[in-house]
């Protein structure tokens, strides 16, 4: 089996998401709903330079006035949410927060504090965990500082290599000493915790330049390391780069794992590696079951029953398009593009987000879900891993091995239901 196959952080992938037929009212969405530990999520769809192996919802070089309207459509669809919320018997409980894109510190100092003001209108905000991804470039203290006071917990900054050479085969031009510079402010600020992201894959990147990279992130003494094997999508700047480097990134990978778990980080999932004494970012949001508010194009929301989002795109012209049209709505009350869950697909989200943690799947608590078993819901598929060495069963736990850890990339695909993989595979990149 190709071990690396798709990244699968959500179930189902965004590719399988339609135009909904008759869109409903978000108060509707809602209803009924479970509202007692969401997830407050805002999408800032901007960076000052699309990385080579990009595919997130994000455009370059987007004038103040475009991100000041940004901003006041942002405001726009807060009241939109909040007004369906409050319809529903009180605006529900936030128990954790994050800024995404694109880069959110792309927006400047006094943009941050009103994106702040407008998360601010949400319960919770301020007093729960946030974290906010940044850049190299980004990372300047007058922007750092505004998230630190606004409380800011968590810092997730892109390096992907410490080596100039492999950024720029990565289409990412940033110099070393840049990267240093802003891991100096980040730590300078000060917040609870630091993320570092590293890809490994990359061409020209050999065993010992990679381990080069994890000892210079290492040197930080980062809270948390995510390791990234390089995917190459469609519509990006490696789009027609040579794809049949399994071999490599599955060498990169174990010494990755290997010496991260040597220097005193746990291993969480296969890209996420944390020191156990990090628990500043704690939280009571569970990704199985809690809900999410998605605000800003790129953003995505999940409900129990329907998963709903903007459209989605990779493409500059279709990106800048849904931006323009984002920032001229004044109508944010219905769910527009999205994808209905049925019970097999709780039950497949439920597995595949679970399973791919290092901690794996409950028995009890998927059971007191569903009143069903997961050996006796997904027998063919679990078998198959058990056969392969991936699969550990006991009477409490379902969970992978080490080596199934490393094929998380295949794994979880291959338990897309036949639904999601027939959208998925109709879906036309734009």
């Amino acid at each position: 089996m190709n071990q690396y196959q798709a990244y699968v952080y959500a179930y189902p992938h965004k590719t399988a998401y339609r135009p909904l037929p008759t869109p409903p009212a978000l108060s509707d969405v809602w209803a009924d709903e479970p509202r007692d530990s969401l997830f407050l999520y805002m999408h800032v769809p901007f960076c000052e330079m699309r990385c080579g192996f990009c595919n997130l919802f994000t455009r370059t070089g987007a004038p103040e006035e475009l991100t000041g309207a940004y901003l006041d459509a942002l405001d726009r669809q807060a009241t939109a949410v909040l007004d369906a919320l409050d319809a529903l018997d009180g605006e529900g409980s936030f128990t954790t927060a994050a800024f995404g894109g694109g880069t959110p510190t792309y927006l400047t100092a006094p943009e941050l504090e009103r994106l702040c003001d407008i998360a601010g209108r949400f319960p919770g905000f301020g007093a729960v965990p946030l974290g906010v991804e940044t850049s190299p470039a980004t990372a300047t203290t007058d922007r750092l500082t505004v998230l630190a006071e606004r409380g800011t917990t968590r810092i997730s900054i892109g390096v992907q290599s410490f080596r100039d050479e492999e950024a720029r085969a990565a289409v990412r031009p940033q110099k070393r000493a840049e990267v240093e510079a802003a891991l100096d402010r980040i730590r300078a600020v000060g917040f609870p915790t630091l993320n570092i992201d590293l890809i490994y894959g990359i061409d020209g990147q050999t065993p010992a330049t990679w381990t080069h990279s994890l000892n210079a992130a290492l040197a930080w003494h980062p809270e948390e390391i995510y390791l990234y094997p390089l995917y190459v999508r469609p519509k990006t700047g490696l789009e027609h780069r040579a794809q049949d480097w399994d071999d490599q990134r599955a060498t990169l990978y174990r010494i990755g794992r290997d010496h991260l778990l040597g220097e005193g980080y746990e291993q969480v999932s296969m890209r996420m590696f944390r020191l156990p004494s990090a628990t500043a970012n704690g939280t009571e949001y569970c990704c199985q079951t809690d809900g999410m508010v998605g605000l800003g194009c790129g953003a995505r929301s999940y409900t129990s029953r329907l998963h709903y989002s903007f459209e989605y795109a990779v493409e500059t012209r279709h990106v800048r398009s849904i931006i323009d049209d984002y920032v001229r709505e004044d109508d944010f009350t219905t769910a527009r593009v999205g994808f209905e869950m049925d019970d097999d697909e709780l039950r497949r989200r439920h597995l595949v987000q679970s399973l791919l943690q290092v901690t794996g799947l409950d028995r009890t608590l998927y059971y007191s879900r569903f009143t069903t078993d997961p050996l006796d819901d997904f027998t063919a598929e679990l078998t198959s891993f058990h056969d392969r060495g991936w699969l550990e069963t006991s009477d409490s736990t379902v969970r992978l091995t080490p080596e199934g850890l490393a094929y998380s990339d295949a794994i979880g695909p291959a338990l897309f239901s036949p639904r999601v993989q027939a959208l998925m595979a109709s879906y036309e990149a734009r």
